[in-house]
């Protein structure tokens, strides 16, 4: 009724986390997992880990205090809670109401990693993603950085394909320029030849004109 399960409030995981935080278990195979998976991934991102007991009692307090605590660090950009799989009494703690609500309240989007793929909690509803597993989870938010560096370097080599064609084009139009003006000044100078030669034609004519008229006063 709340709408803490509701698909519109889930938001998107950020494409390039510079700092995962992660709430589990230090002695289970979860956050081996998690972290070897992040590291072969992306390994410049910074994990934060808060560790908590993830089953038995107050594990669900503990689980939602660090939650809380973890999502206010201004440097955390997502979170990965959870724990590896079990019998459903081991996973109960991701179905206590301070669970669910600490997920909802997270200023940070979380993915929820509890148990395997056929294990299903309320942390898994109200989470904005869930993951089937922890290293699923690990993988969910993370890209693999090798994969980036090839896609830059191959949108690097377009780009400079992209501005030697646009240069070469711009420089057959400045030759082409060039060219036009040569033929153009040749053209003038042709132009102010013919010019001059028609003055000094015409001043000849002129001149042998005034000099007849004045032998014939004379």
């Amino acid at each position: 009724e709340e709408g803490l399960f509701d698909e519109a409030r889930k938001r998107r995981l950020p494409a390039f986390p510079v700092t995962v935080g992660v709430v589990t278990s230090l002695t289970g195979a979860a956050i081996r997992d998690i972290v070897a998976v992040l590291r072969r991934r992306c390994p410049v991102v910074n994990i934060l880990i808060a560790p908590v007991p993830v089953q038995g009692d107050g594990a669900g307090e503990h689980i939602a205090a660090a939650i809380c605590a973890l999502s206010e660090l201004p440097k955390v950009e997502v979170l990965i809670v959870g724990r590896g799989g079990g019998a459903s009494e081991d996973l109960w703690a991701f179905n206590e109401e301070a669970v669910v609500r600490a997920i909802a309240r997270s200023r940070v989007p979380v993915v929820s990693a509890v148990g395997h793929e056929i294990d299903v909690t309320l942390s898994d509803f109200a989470a904005d993603y869930r993951a089937p597993t922890p290293s699923a989870a690990a993988e969910a938010v993370v890209p693999v950085l090798d994969e980036i560096m090839e896609r830059l370097d191959e949108l690097d080599r377009r780009q400079r394909r992209i501005v030697d064609t646009m240069l070469q084009m711009q420089r057959h139009r400045c030759e082409r320029s060039l060219s036009l003006l040569g033929e153009m000044r040749v053209r003038i100078q042709t132009q102010a030849q013919r010019l001059d030669d028609l003055r000094d034609g015409f001043t000849r004519a002129v001149t042998e004109r005034l000099t007849a008229l004045h032998r014939d006063m004379l």
